[in-house]
């Protein structure tokens, strides 16, 4: 019998970025490539400083080898769907969410292999080659992010003001709504997660959350200090908290065949959504007061 995970998942992913295609016009791309200091900000961020982050923590923090490269493999799968919906809600600049994710996923084809190599010569494991098929992953791309977006801004076009303002509340709700039960399903329901004891794992936990926090804050304060515009800052700061843990457990679980790296992903993500969310509110209307 099929993993019930593995449909929910990418069913909910299209709903979620069809969702979030309706209440956006292809315009709102404009400013993101007219103007692309955000986007680069962004970028150079998850590809090089969320890995440097990570590698300071797993240097210092006493745990298992074997977890330390569980962490450098959650710190190469920047962003997701989840990240897109975590911006919409806070109303930061989607558009900008979007295109990283879109740009991460043909970039991480290169970086994931190179730092789990990393990892594994640092911390003294056997060396385990990995194969992320370039086609494979662009055809998950194109149908799980970017055919939603496009036939959500299609059909969201074709829509009055007023229509579109009627079907703005109610997406509110829905969307999140369908997050929630993918996480769920995620959690509780794939085979990888059952049977795990959450609270014996309180030590890699706390890690963990530091992290959580740490790479949110260095996101929001480089964007800051590149006089980023405040959407855009805490915008990048959800994309630099919210890893892409479904990918990270994939690897981990199916790749890499390691259960102990599979269970960082798995613990990651079953608080990440809750943090990130709550430390991007405090960011955006803390320091949207003080302008």
């Amino acid at each position: 019998m099929e993993n019930i995970a593995d449909i929910i998942m990418p069913v909910s992913i299209g709903i979620i970025m069809f969702g979030i295609g309706l209440e956006l016009k292809f315009k709102d791309f404009h400013r993101v490539f007219l103007q692309p200091k955000a986007v680069i900000t962004g970028l150079m961020s998850q590809i090089f400083l969320l890995p440097a982050l990570a590698l300071g923590l797993v240097m210092f923090w006493p745990m298992d080898p074997v977890y330390k490269i569980g962490i450098m493999l959650l710190a190469a799968c920047p962003g997701g769907t989840a990240s897109n919906l975590v911006s919409k809600m806070l109303e930061g600049r989607v558009p900008l969410s979007v295109t990283l994710t879109a740009f991460n996923s043909f970039f991480i084809l290169f970086t994931i292999p190179l730092i789990i190599e990393l990892s594994y010569n640092l911390f003294g494991q056997e060396i385990q080659q990995i194969d992320l098929s370039f086609w494979e992953t662009m055809r998950e791309v194109l149908f799980s992010v970017v055919l939603p977006v496009l036939l959500g801004i299609l059909i969201g076009g074709s829509l009055s003001d007023n229509q579109r303002s009627k079907i703005h509340k109610p997406l509110k709700y829905i969307l999140p709504g369908v997050l929630l039960l993918a996480v769920i399903t995620v959690l509780f329901l794939d085979k990888s997660n059952r049977n795990i004891n959450y609270f014996e794992y309180t030590p890699l936990l706390i890690p963990l959350v530091i992290f959580n926090i740490v790479t949110i804050m260095a996101g929001f304060s480089i964007s800051k200090t590149l006089e980023l515009s405040h959407k855009s800052s805490f915008t990048i700061a959800i994309e630099m908290g919210l890893q892409n843990s479904v990918l990270a457990l994939y690897i981990g679980d199916q790749l890499l065949e390691n259960k102990d790296i599979s269970l960082i992903a798995i613990l990651y993500g079953s608080f990440s959504l809750i943090t990130t969310f709550g430390l991007a509110y405090l960011l955006k209307f803390k320091f949207e007061r003080q302008r």
